[in-house]
């Protein structure tokens, strides 16, 4: 006779899947006819948000239901698990893509430009006059008039504030693995509080870097690669906050136990992937 740990739970059919799909479907090309000038666009990626949104908050509510009635068992536990690790695999390569192309721009493009390594003079056919630097430079009407972000300000305040939420979090980890539940409220609140101030002071970094510093995303390969490496990556520290509060409210509610608590350490490993890779951003986008 199979164990109870050995059967896997099937939910009930669900209409989430299909409502996500459509939602992705309308945001996304919503956005596409937005940018190709139709005004429709805006609306219609707008009620595609809407839907996401709606998705969210309904599938995500109905495994939490399902999790806190005791339905499911270590097997279930494993596939979230799996899952989760393969997410932020997933992440991994997304951001490894980005940090590709910095890299080719860096390393390869702006130096083949300069002449450097070729035996045909790129930069006689192409720019006679340009002179490989990294940040870029060029004529000031084609964004060349720009100053770099300096990374002993904000940057590293940051830095400080990401590793700092890094050990709350493990602190409030450590927590409900030994039943304290005062702690763990304490710490998971101060990680959301330092998530938050990480977002508002990078918001400020952009707001200098536009006004003060003419560093925009039209400032050329410098510009578009620093605004995508550090906006995505602040994107993702939204949403990780977004989790953390989250989980903050369940952990009010009386949800997780010392054995059973996967949702709070799925978030953490994604607090701690949002840590390792600004790491990476603070030392090849602001200091290197």
């Amino acid at each position: 006779m199979a164990h109870a740990e050995d059967k896997y739970y099937v939910p009930d059919g669900s209409h989430w899947p299909l409502t996500g799909s459509i939602g992705l479907f309308a945001t996304v090309g919503g956005t596409a006819i937005l940018l190709n000038g139709g005004g429709a666009g805006k609306w219609i990626a707008i009620l595609g948000v809407a839907i996401l949104l709606w998705m969210l908050f309904g599938w995500f509510g109905a495994v939490i239901r399902e999790s806190e009635s005791g339905i499911y068992n270590a097997q279930v536990d494993r596939s979230f698990r799996m899952g989760m690790l393969w997410f932020i695999f997933s992440e991994i390569m997304f951001f490894a893509a980005f940090f590709g192309v910095l890299f080719y721009a860096r390393a390869l493009s702006v130096p083949w430009l300069g002449g450097e390594g070729t035996e045909f003079f790129t930069n006689f056919f192409l720019w006679p006059s340009y002179e490989a630097s990294w940040p870029t430079n060029g004529p000031a009407e084609m964004g060349g008039a720009f100053g770099i972000m300096d990374a002993w300000g904000l940057p590293a305040m940051n830095t400080i504030i990401l590793l700092a939420s890094g050990a709350t979090i493990t602190v409030a980890h450590h927590a409900i693995q030994a039943g304290n539940r005062k702690v763990l409220i304490i710490f998971l609140g101060l990680t959301i509080l330092l998530g938050l101030l990480f977002v508002g002071l990078q918001a400020e970094e952009y707001i200098h870097a536009y006004n003060e510093l003419g560093l925009t995303l039209g400032s050329g390969i410098y510009g578009s690669t620093f605004f995508m490496l550090t906006g995505f990556h602040g994107l993702h520290v939204t949403l990780g906050a977004t989790m953390l509060i989250v989980i903050w409210i369940r952990c009010l509610k009386g949800h997780f136990s010392p054995r059973h608590h996967f949702a709070f350490e799925g978030v953490a490993w994604y607090w701690h992937f949002v840590d390792v890779v600004w790491l990476f951003l603070f030392i090849f986008v602001y200091w290197l």
